[in-house]
């Protein structure tokens, strides 16, 4: 009689635990935390998640990490990334932060719609794709040297490079978000939100004279003059002639910019 009871209670032990989860505003299945927390075997937590069907989704084939997908986000297929990152990367190991133009977006600038949600970590890792979901990562060694803050009313906490990190994160990736004029456009709105003490932080931190040199003409260009002399005054000398374009091999075409030691070699950005 006890084990008939004891099968039948674990019987619904999984679905209880992801209502439990959901309840208390998570969106992640790890199946080691279903494990310990209800006492099914590996074997046994799998194929009751599997019973749920549509309610979890599974991140990726190899991984034992799964997402809760609540009913207003059926039609996704996933809930939005952002809520999950925090469980995910604590899961992982590994540093994160929501970055680029997932970034900017989560602070207001959004000039085109972003199709996949940008993550930057320590290691390299694959795309991940759930539902109509989409995460693309880019490799930092440096990211935990990133400021970073958690973003305000936020549904889960996660964290978010400040504006001043974001925008340099996007001039320095910026050859794979589609050049140096996509970059800009994205970090144009983000100008107003930029602070001295944050932006003397991320030039400590990040510590790359190329990329800060194209981001101080750009302030200039922009009309931050005050951003622009505290990237100046930070920039080593002498300073060795850098493209604005990073991703144009040709580095005979374009005028030099004394100042900055840039070549530009992309043209009007339009600011």
């Amino acid at each position: 009689m006890t084990r008939n009871v004891e099968k039948t209670r674990l019987t619904g032990a999984c679905a209880e635990f992801v209502d439990e989860r959901l309840a208390g505003g998570r969106v992640t299945c790890p199946l080691s935390a279903l494990v310990e927390q209800t006492g099914l075997s590996v074997t046994a937590a799998r194929k009751q998640l599997l019973r749920l069907g549509s309610r979890v989704v599974r991140v990726s084939p190899r991984q034992q990490f799964f997402l809760i997908v609540g009913p207003e986000h059926r039609a996704m297929g996933a809930p939005p990334p952002a809520w999950g990152l925090a469980d995910y990367f604590g899961w992982l190991g590994h540093p994160y932060y929501l970055a680029l133009q997932s970034a900017a977006e989560a602070y207001g600038s959004s000039p085109q719609a972003l199709q996949v949600t940008q993550v930057i970590t320590d290691v390299p890792r694959r795309r991940i794709t759930v539902g109509r979901i989409r995460v693309q990562f880019f490799v930092k060694r440096s990211v935990e040297k990133t400021p970073t803050q958690p973003l305000a009313n936020a549904f889960a906490p996660f964290r978010v490079s400040t504006p001043a990190a974001t925008a340099f994160d996007l001039i320095r990736y910026a050859p794979r978000l589609g050049g140096i004029e996509r970059a800009v456009e994205t970090l144009a709105p983000l100008l107003p939100l930029i602070r001295v003490p944050d932006l003397k932080q991320v030039l400590e931190a990040e510590d790359e004279t190329a990329t800060a040199q194209r981001l101080g003409y750009v302030f200039e260009i922009a009309g931050k003059t005050g951003l622009a002399k505290i990237v100046h005054g930070w920039l080593p000398s002498p300073l060795a002639l850098a493209s604005l374009a990073s991703s144009k091999p040709d580095r005979a075409t374009g005028s030099v910019v004394e100042r900055w030691r840039i070549l530009n070699n992309a043209g009007n950005l339009g600011l």
